[in-house]
């Protein structure tokens, strides 16, 4: 069995909390569960916890279960071949929202590849370009056809796989920048987050902070 345990926290994050993970592995597919504890003055209560029960098979499927709020979200991946290029395809639905989408890759060789995702009934619609510089440095322009804005994105990776990104949005104008670090002994994954909203002015950047600790059981 694999666990984790990972907290968020900061001034720029409505994510606030503690999140733990079991993993099973049986045969092809994993069993996983996960508790989410918000950080409240005072300290959670029960009605504050949630919980969720996984069933998946990696590149296959995955059926996630909420069990508080009773909803059930499948998601199924497939991989084809378009020209001789690799063209990965996920579709989502959740049934409680009745909420599905379809997310699409297709990777044009080891430096480039473009993806796009569409929300059935929103019409969110987004299309996004990955170019990999010197296997170092990655250059991700998206385009929102909904919002008609820009994102833009630049990883610079660092040391052994730690990276440092920097990214724009245009429709909410924040700038933020993102340190990765897998830790010393690489079973863990830390990040932080500095950004700050344009429109508003320049002000003290708003910082979150997330860390994930990996450990076997």
């Amino acid at each position: 069995m694999n666990a984790a345990i990972s907290f968020t926290g900061g001034s720029n994050t409505d994510k606030e909390g503690v999140v733990g993970t079991l993993a099973l592995n049986a045969g092809d597919v994993r069993l996983r569960a996960s508790t989410t504890t918000p950080t409240v003055l005072g300290g959670p209560t029960l009605d504050d916890l949630s919980l969720s029960l996984s069933l998946e098979k990696p590149g296959s499927f995955i059926i996630d279960y909420d069990v508080p709020n009773r909803d059930v979200r499948f998601q199924f991946m497939n991989r084809v071949n378009v020209l001789n290029k690799q063209l990965n395809l996920t579709y989502t639905h959740t049934r409680a929202v009745n909420k599905t989408a379809l997310d699409a890759t297709l990777l044009i060789d080891s430096a480039n590849k473009i993806s796009g995702s569409y929300g059935f009934g929103s019409g969110d619609c987004k299309i996004k370009y990955s170019y990999v510089q010197g296997a170092l440095r990655t250059f991700e322009p998206c385009y929102d056809l909904a919002k008609n804005s820009w994102d833009i994105s630049v990883s610079q990776r660092v040391l052994d796989g730690d990276v440092i990104r920097a990214y724009y949005r245009t429709s909410s104008k924040v700038l933020g920048l993102e340190l990765l670090w897998q830790g010393l002994n690489r079973d863990g994954r830390f990040k932080i987050t500095a950004s700050m909203n344009l429109a508003e002015g320049l002000k003290m950047p708003k910082l979150s902070a997330e860390s994930t600790w990996n450990f076997e059981v």
